[in-house]
């Protein structure tokens, strides 16, 4: 059995811990959960440290519980948030639970024996939970003031808070206290951003007097530029294919700073600590050849998506970064070509001017806006500066056809090193 804290120390992965958690780590298999908040139907890579977290701990010899919060799902989580976030209906929240379980199926074993992972509802045991109920067995425990002066509470106060998210440090507390009752967990973990509800359980527990409770976070990640780790410029990073393709996934990780991918590749990858030392060596010895980069977005493409969608993902990288021909653009798909020229700029033709031949230039200055005028595309073509799928355009006086065309409608126009074009024929 590996040390879990050794293992989260040297992946720079370990915020803070109750005393004793270490030694409880060392001595037996522990139980542990991280709770996941249900309001979306595919987790994104936001979630991918706490995830990581529970693979490790796993890997550690533990048995990990991930907790989807179905039931705090419809109460939401103050913690990190400025505003109170809409609630979902039962129906929208079942929804979401199960794309979410069908995503941590690829992350954890559910089927290893005695710490096989398990995916648990709080919906489960809060629906028939009455208010009296819970006032009564739970909210007698805590104290309004313990509640107060949480800074998840207090950085909402000015702005108001409902007592519905007031009281949401005491249901994850019961969830706490339920696990450790009926199922046996000691420990919880998440984000350093949820100690304070974290530790609501572990008091929880201690008041209730059944046994000791203990809790872990880690840190919370940031972009070295500041901007928040997970979004790109057209927004979140989504596991679900649907979301964001393999392609946008891979290139994600490909586009990773140099400062960031050293924290990255530690935490997101499962290789062991002389593995990724290797790789940090080699990207010292040769920082432009991105090892890191590379490395990282090719397992987690694999991993999340399929070995067969990282291919197609590295074969649609190679049409930018690469040394691409017309070959390698014959093997894309419609969606595949659309999704690596996604702003570009595009014109639309009528293919009916194919039928007798379209001459090379009236495409590049009357038919589009490619090129100002025809001289100005015959000086480009005379410096090699165009080509047509990746073909150079050494005769002004070429004739185009249907056979010319990427799926029988698209032509990519590439002028200079960087500008690309793509002209549809419908």
């Amino acid at each position: 059995m590996k040390n879990f804290i050794e293992e989260l120390g040297w992946r720079k992965m370990l915020q803070d811990f109750v005393p004793g958690t270490e030694d409880l780590l060392s001595k037996e298999m522990v139980i542990g959960y991280i709770g996941f908040d249900p309001t979306a139907d595919s987790l994104g890579v936001g979630n991918l440290v706490q995830i990581m977290t529970l693979t490790h701990f796993q890997r550690c010899g533990h048995k990990p519980i991930a907790l989807v919060g179905g039931a705090t799902g419809m109460v939401g989580d103050p913690s990190g948030k400025s505003l109170e976030r809409n609630l979902l209906s039962e129906k929208e929240l079942n929804h979401n639970l199960a794309c979410q379980k069908a995503q941590l199926e690829k992350f954890l074993n559910f089927d290893c024996g005695i710490n096989s992972a398990e995916i648990v509802n709080n919906y489960d045991w809060f629906k028939d939970f009455s208010f009296l109920n819970f006032i009564r067995d739970v909210g007698k425990y805590i104290t309004v003031n313990y509640m107060l002066a949480k800074d998840s509470v207090q950085n909402r106060l000015d702005n108001g808070m409902s007592f519905t998210e007031f009281s949401y440090q005491l249901v994850q507390g019961y969830d706490f206290l339920w696990l450790f009752e009926n199922k046996g967990v000691k420990l919880q973990m998440g984000g350093s951003d949820q100690w304070g509800n974290i530790v609501t359980g572990t008091e929880l527990i201690r008041k209730k007097g059944v046994g000791s409770a203990f809790a872990l976070t880690t840190p919370l990640i940031k972009k070295a530029d500041g901007s928040k780790f997970g979004k790109s410029e057209s927004g979140n990073i989504w596991l679900d294919p649907k979301k964001t393709s393999p392609f946008k996934f891979y290139q994600f990780w490909l586009n990773a700073s140099d400062e960031d991918i050293k924290t990255y590749i530690r935490i997101f990858s499962l290789k062991g600590r002389e593995e990724i030392e290797a790789l940090e060596k080699l990207e010292l010895e040769n920082p432009g050849k991105r090892t890191l980069q590379k490395d990282l977005a090719q397992e987690l493409t694999e991993r999340v998506h399929s070995k067969m969608d990282l291919q197609r993902a590295m074969l649609s990288s190679d049409v930018l970064f690469g040394k691409p021909t017309k070959a390698t653009l014959e093997q894309l798909s419609d969606t595949e070509l659309l999704e690596v020229f996604e702003g570009s700029v595009v014109f639309k033709c009528d293919i009916g001017l194919l039928e007798n031949g379209l001459n090379v230039l009236d495409l590049l200055a009357n038919h589009t806006q490619i090129q100002a005028s025809k001289s100005d595309a015959k000086r480009t073509i005379k410096g090699g500066g165009l080509s047509l799928n990746f073909d150079k355009i050494e005769n002004e006086e070429q004739s185009l056809d249907i056979k010319d065309l990427l799926n029988n409608k698209y032509l990519l126009v590439k002028k200079g090193k960087k500008e690309y074009f793509l002209v549809i024929f419908e």
